[in-house]
């Protein structure tokens, strides 16, 4: 009951996606399942009161030696924590030690954008002749061209669609945002709708992501793109590209929807390598070094 009313709480009051919620459930459930077998006895809401650092630290190690990374541990270590938080906040029970557990350290990693004749060449070779290459033509050249998540691309209804050179997107914690469109990218939405409703499957259901993965996949074996050509590699590419050609941070923040601006100062750093590339690349001293 405990748990179904904190999934419910997390949704409801947090507006957290459905990924999130998902991810956090899955995490305290397999928390849990570790503490009834690290204990061999059935999890109460005195034995979670109780655990201790020990606990803490013995599941997450678990989670190590099962394979699990440093960013899936921490997000799993956030989400026992949502729920012993919330029990204390309810009066439910309280956990002293889970305030003193540390998060696993994650490593610096940039974004991973492609580079603009890379981009372009994805979006043409994604064009077709049946209305899966139109979907998915619209679809990338979307998540380009508006720096768009996958899963806030695939929930816009025909009343986000772009408007007087504006889109209204739906983001993180269901905050609103607008987000500026080119003309190409209308163009390429209403050739598609002029053949199918917006972002579905073949059963005619609401596109799922892990489809739109496969799509680009498949483009990057035919075709032959780096490994890191993602849907997701499309927003990166969209910001970067953006700063290279002048945008600024706070501009740049506003159309990705960050909450802050650090997490968009990530892609100064990847003009910085880029810099660098060219620089040892072009400069006629380099060689001589190497």
């Amino acid at each position: 009951m405990q748990l179904l009313a904190w999934h419910k709480w997390l949704g409801v009051e947090r507006n957290l996606s459905k990924h999130t919620l998902r991810a956090y459930s899955h995490d305290v459930a397999q928390f849990i399942r570790f503490l009834a077998g690290y204990h061999t006895q059935v999890v109460s809401l005195h034995m979670l009161s109780e655990a201790g650092i020990r606990d803490f630290r013995a599941w997450l190690s678990r989670r190590t030696m099962d394979g699990s990374g440093a960013a899936s541990r921490a997000r799993s270590l956030s989400g026992v924590k949502s729920f012993l938080r919330w029990l204390d906040d309810k009066g439910v029970m309280h956990n002293a030690a889970i305030n003193i557990v540390r998060t696993p350290k994650q490593p610096h990693k940039l974004p991973k954008p492609l580079q603009q004749k890379q981009a372009f060449r994805l979006l043409e070779a994604s064009v077709g002749e049946s209305w899966v290459d139109a979907r998915n033509h619209a679809l990338f050249t979307l998540l380009y061209g508006c720096g768009l998540r996958i899963d806030e691309a695939l929930s816009l209804d025909i009343a986000h669609l772009p408007r007087d050179g504006f889109l209204r997107v739906i983001g993180k914690g269901r905050k609103e945002r607008q987000v500026p469109v080119l003309q190409i990218v209308v163009d390429k939405l209403e050739a598609y709708r002029a053949v199918c409703p917006l972002f579905v499957g073949v059963r005619g259901k609401r596109l799922h992501q892990g489809v739109a993965q496969k799509e680009m996949r498949d483009l990057r074996k035919a075709f032959g793109f780096p490994e890191t050509a993602t849907p997701h590699a499309l927003r990166h590419s969209f910001a970067t590209h953006l700063l290279q050609n002048g945008a600024n941070l706070r501009e740049i923040q506003e159309m990705l929807g960050h909450a802050s601006l650090s997490t968009t100062q990530r892609y100064t750093e990847v003009n910085i390598d880029e810099l660098m590339k060219v620089y040892k690349n072009a400069h006629p001293r380099s060689k001589n070094q190497e």
